[in-house]
């Protein structure tokens, strides 16, 4: 059984995603193959959310969501949006304030990795084998149609966010 908690194991992924992410912004243009790996990453930490983490708080709380679950899936449809055209420095500059604020919503005190800790500590070891093992997403090719960007700004609105500059 792994050792680490469920807020250890995902605000490491969150370092290692952030770390990607900068290294691929030190080349102009973007390094497209270090913001592949950034966005793959990301891609599959959003998905571990979304199938394993909120699913098991949601089963160990009798059914009842957490209160902050549809804030986050708001966030996850804003970022996986952002991540759909090439990246562009405004792209970048717009992942970067979400992923602040939703990074800070997941590794508080109070924030939804504590709260996993505590409501899933019996099933945390198991949990955490699961997040290890899941398998990388699928990740089609950067699209830059004229339907995208209003979908991301779509995406962005529905969350409370824009694009910025």
């Amino acid at each position: 059984m792994p050792d680490a908690s469920i807020r250890d194991h995902l605000s490491r992924d969150h370092a290692r995603l952030e770390a990607l992410l900068a290294d691929s912004e030190r080349r102009t243009p973007i390094d497209a193959d270090g913001y592949a790996e950034f966005r793959r990453g990301l891609l599959r930490h959003i998905a571990i959310e979304e199938k394993l983490l909120l699913p098991a708080v949601q089963r160990a709380r009798d059914g009842m969501p957490l209160d902050i679950a549809p804030r986050l899936r708001l966030d996850h449809g804003a970022i996986a949006a952002l991540l759909v055209p090439t990246p562009t420095p405004a792209i970048v500059a717009t992942l970067r304030s979400i992923l602040e604020r939703h990074n800070a919503l997941e590794e508080g005190p109070d924030g939804l990795y504590a709260t996993c800790d505590r409501s899933l500590a019996a099933e945390a070891g198991p949990l955490v084998l699961a997040m290890e093992a899941h398998p990388t997403i699928a990740v089609s090719p950067h699209n830059d149609s004229a339907v995208v960007m209003p979908a991301v700004e779509r995406a962005l609105a529905r969350a409370g966010y824009r694009l910025l500059d």
